[in-house]
């Protein structure tokens, strides 16, 4: 009897053992096979960053006649409740009443009732706005990540600056930019067919694939009159994260003064001591140079300074006068309103009118005068200052720095076109 005991005993103990370990294996295994499954269960259909399949979503476009109220009635949304919406969301966050055609939208819907809980309304490619209104109302931005990548191209110009950029394969808002860092040093007025670039610049993409515009250039090279003219973007005030662009020998590509007071387009009479004036039919000096372009078109003033004079002559037109030092004034007439009053400060670049065909004008244009010790000289035939140079402790780092990029722009070969076909 004791014996039969003894190894009913054993036999419990060891298929107590037995399940001991198996239990803890099974608890183990478990263990795994839940991580396997929450790895499965984690939702691929995230977007406007939420789950989607937490939802019935409906994906739409406003369309027209559509408004905030009529698309949210659409989905049995209470008139109550938009109105509350409306009241609780600034406008500034988010503007009802402002939302465009085309530009698509989502209703987040509850799976078992449907009942629309929220609205995601896509501002642009990159923003969205996500509405939420089931107990409280609320709102939220979301920003898809922007991916900026490098790129490198060259071109050659056979018509203009922008054709080449977009027969290059280019984003053509790099031709503003491109203009932008020589405008000092270029005259845009001049390029010549057969004149070369090449240009290393970032570009910006959400998903990998959709371009939701451009960074800075990085680096470039305008080879204009058989010249090459190189231009390196470098940090020069950290604290203030202000970037300016230098040659291969370290000095700016900045001047005191601009090329032009507008963006490039054509130049439709130059500083001379005779010509026929149009207007008056009769010969005379012409103590400017006229840059034709669209009624419109934003003028700029070419340097800092002071505006002096603000007003409107029957010759001139509406126009604006600006102090730069002691030594230097620039004047801009004809102008179809002016954006400046006298006794403020400008900024080179910054937009002191607009172009216009006031006093005596045949069509619209800016007349560009430029005085030097109060005398009215050809800004064109001047040798004018630069802007401030890189401070000399610097440019050790700089040529560091911009060794292996020169390097790279050196070895992209340059375009060739025949200019004679």
């Amino acid at each position: 009897m004791l014996q039969k005991i003894v190894s009913v005993v054993f036999l419990m103990f060891l298929f107590g053992c037995q399940e001991g370990a198996n239990t803890s294996k099974t608890k183990n295994e478990t263990t795994q096979d839940s991580l396997i499954i929450k790895k499965e269960e984690v939702s691929k259909n995230i977007r406007f960053g939420i789950d989607l399949d937490e939802y019935e979503v409906h994906f739409d476009t406003v369309k027209p006649g559509d408004f905030f109220g009529s698309i949210l009635d659409q989905h049995k949304v209470s008139p109550q409740k938009v109105y509350l919406i409306t009241q609780q969301i600034p406008d500034i966050v988010f503007n009802s009443k402002k939302i465009n055609v085309g530009k698509p939208y989502a209703i987040l819907k509850d799976k078992d009732s449907l009942k629309a809980l929220g609205m995601i309304y896509e501002n642009s490619k990159v923003e969205s706005t996500k509405l939420y209104f089931e107990d409280s109302i609320y709102v939220e931005k979301h920003y898809k990540p922007i991916v900026e990548n490098q790129k490198i191209a060259s071109g050659v110009i056979t018509s203009s600056l922008s054709q080449a950029i977009d027969d290059a394969g280019i984003n053509y808002l790099v031709t503003n930019k491109f203009a932008d860092i020589y405008q000092w040093s270029v005259d845009f007025f001049k390029l010549q067919k057969g004149d070369q670039f090449k240009i290393i610049y970032k570009e910006r993409f959400i998903d990998d694939t959709v371009s939701v515009g451009i960074g800075e250039i990085d680096a470039a090279i305008l080879k204009h009159k058989n010249r090459e003219f190189y231009a390196f973007n470098f940090l020069v005030d950290s604290t203030n994260q202000r970037y300016d662009y230098f040659d291969e020998d370290a000095k700016t590509l900045r001047s005191f003064f601009l090329k032009a007071p507008i963006q490039y387009s054509r130049i439709s009479s130059r500083y001379t001591q005779k010509r026929f004036h149009p207007v008056q039919k009769q010969w005379k000096a012409h103590l400017g140079t006229d840059y034709a372009a669209p009624t419109g078109t934003p003028i700029w003033s070419t340097a800092d300074g002071v505006v002096t004079k603000s007003g409107y002559t029957s010759g001139n037109g509406n126009y604006v006068k600006v102090k730069h030092t002691n030594k230097y004034s620039t004047q801009y007439l004809h102008m179809s309103r002016r954006a400046v009053k006298v006794g403020e400060y400008v900024k080179q670049g910054e937009v002191i009118g607009y172009v216009g065909a006031t006093g005596l004008a045949t069509g619209p244009h800016v007349c560009y005068r430029f005085w030097v010790d109060g005398k009215q000289v050809d800004p064109y035939k001047q040798d004018l200052p630069d802007a401030e140079p890189m401070e000399e402790e610097m440019k050790p780092s700089y040529f560091e720095f911009i060794a292996p990029i020169k390097q790279q722009l050196d070895n992209l070969e340059y375009v060739e076109v025949d200019l004679e076909v």
